[in-house]
């Protein structure tokens, strides 16, 4: 080792570091993206169920979607609901649709930039 490699291996050490922690964090993020997104497509998915009962309404399914989201994630998730009536193939289903934010950095992201919905097939 010569005078001039003097503190070069904290220097890299450091550069390595960052791009490991940068990666790392990246990961977690998506895990937290693909987490929610999950949450919501399985509260959507069970709201129309709950909604395609017998003696039920669509609005029925959201407010059960509503409560399924703000039990497992921040209520701020939850405050773009719907649901209606749609055919699928000729089959009347009720559809519930949530649409909320992506999360970019943590929990926070644009809003309406989420989109996802849950079918079920009514009962009559």
């Amino acid at each position: 080792m010569t005078d001039s490699d003097e503190g070069s291996a904290l220097v890299e050490f450091v550069l390595v570091s960052v791009l490991v922690v940068a990666l790392m964090l990246a990961l977690v993020q998506l895990g937290i993206a693909l987490h929610i997104r999950n949450t919501l497509v399985a509260a959507a998915a069970e709201g129309a169920r709950y909604a395609a009962a017998q003696n039920r309404e669509p609005g029925d399914g959201a407010a059960y979607t509503t409560d399924l989201i703000e039990e497992t994630l921040p209520g701020s998730f939850a405050h773009g609901v719907t649901a209606g009536y749609e055919n699928v193939a000729g089959v009347p289903t009720v559809v519930v649709e949530v649409r909320a934010q992506l999360p970019v950095i943590g929990w926070l992201g644009p809003s309406n930039t989420l989109v996802v919905r849950g079918h079920a097939m009514e009962e009559s």
